[in-house]
């Protein structure tokens, strides 16, 4: 495989900033990736794994091998009467994914439309949205051992979902035994992905402006593509489009706390958003604890807070003179020290910072 020295990462991140990978493969052949892993010259080396930049906050030059995975391809895996499992390969493009599998008459990720990234990148965040998270549809995935080149599956137990985590985002954990308690961060590369989608599929409505759109169609049980429709409409809506302001997606995840917490908070900000959950606990929206503090349409530097969402933060001076991701990271910390102090909640990024 061939190694490339000094790569612009700006085109391959959402957010556009500027910054290089100092030595950087493609991925298309687990064959390939399988020998230089094993190539004395790189085992042992430190590695970065690449998807779509769509969840990433780069801060310097990044210095490990950037794995770049574009291995392309997707399948109708097996069948039975109750599910199709379909397979796609980590370098697909989700949302071209998503559209695909419903062309193919296989609805069940209509809810995830949109949201941008590679297949390889979904069970890492277990990324979610409008009532639904991958872990839902999830079957198992095929990934490679980044020391020895090795082969290995996991099913959903092994991947330890919880909400935006995954095993994929932690260390192992030297006080714990058990493949469920082997942290993969850093570790591994995934490189396919399969989803087992049900034949007697219904229509997930429960999300506030899902409702809203079957309030205001009167269409009670839309179609799997009229979900679709619904969920891009939504989201382009909300959301700025990277292609033309540079973002990556909801920045911060939304907090949890106890009944009891958000009582609390209540007595004295009546109007805050916030949706009970089925263990008990309240979910916070963290986007309405931002704008509570004023943060909205503010910036530090060419980093900015977007106008229609304070939960987004956005590159105000576009490819020509993009914010970086110091300021990204600064403006995220001013947000969380004012959604502490008001709150008594600290905010958690959701994007990785390399």
């Amino acid at each position: 495989m061939k190694i490339e020295s000094n790569v612009s990462l700006q085109p391959y991140n959402t957010f556009g900033i500027a910054a290089k990978a100092l030595q950087l493969v493609r991925v298309t052949q687990t064959e390939a990736l399988q020998a230089m892993l094993r190539d004395p010259v790189w085992h042992g080396q430190p590695k970065f794994v690449w998807g779509g930049g769509s969840n990433i906050v780069i801060t310097g030059d990044v210095k490990p091998l950037v794995i770049k995975m574009e291995n392309k391809g997707r399948r109708l895996w097996r069948e039975d009467d109750r599910h199709w499992w379909v397979e796609a390969e980590a370098g697909e493009n989700w949302h071209d994914f998503v559209t695909w599998t419903l062309a193919q008459g296989w609805p069940g990720l209509e809810n995830l439309a949109l949201i941008p990234g590679h297949v390889g990148a979904t069970p890492v965040q277990n990324i979610g949205a409008y009532g639904l998270e991958l872990q839902d549809v999830f079957d198992s995935l095929d990934a490679v051992d980044l020391d020895s080149g090795a082969l290995f599956s996991l099913d959903a137990a092994q991947c330890a979902f919880a909400y935006r985590d995954s095993v994929f985002k932690h260390g192992p954990d030297p006080s714990q035994h058990g493949s469920s308690h082997m942290g993969l961060a850093g570790r591994a590369a995934i490189l396919r992905v399969r989803f087992r989608l049900a034949k007697n599929w219904r229509p997930l409505l429960g999300y506030a402006d899902l409702q809203r759109k079957v309030a205001s169609t009167g269409q009670t049980q839309p179609t799997a593509m009229e979900v679709f429709d619904w969920v891009c409409e939504i989201r382009r809506a909300k959301l700025p489009d990277p292609a033309v302001l540079g973002n990556a997606g909801s920045f911060f995840k939304n907090p949890s706390v106890t009944p009891e917490q958000c009582a609390d908070i209540i007595g004295r900000d009546p109007g805050v958003v916030h949706y009970p959950m089925l263990d008990g606990s309240i979910k916070l929206a963290a986007g309405w604890l931002i704008d509570a503090c004023g943060w909205k349409g503010k910036s530090v530097g060419q980093a900015g807070v977007y106008e229609k969402q304070a939960l987004v933060l956005v590159n105000r001076g576009g490819r020509e003179s993009p914010c970086t991701g110091g300021e990204v990271m600064t403006l995220a910390k001013a947000i969380q020290t004012s959604v502490y102090e008001r709150f008594g909640i600290l905010l958690e990024p959701e994007p990785v910072v390399v």
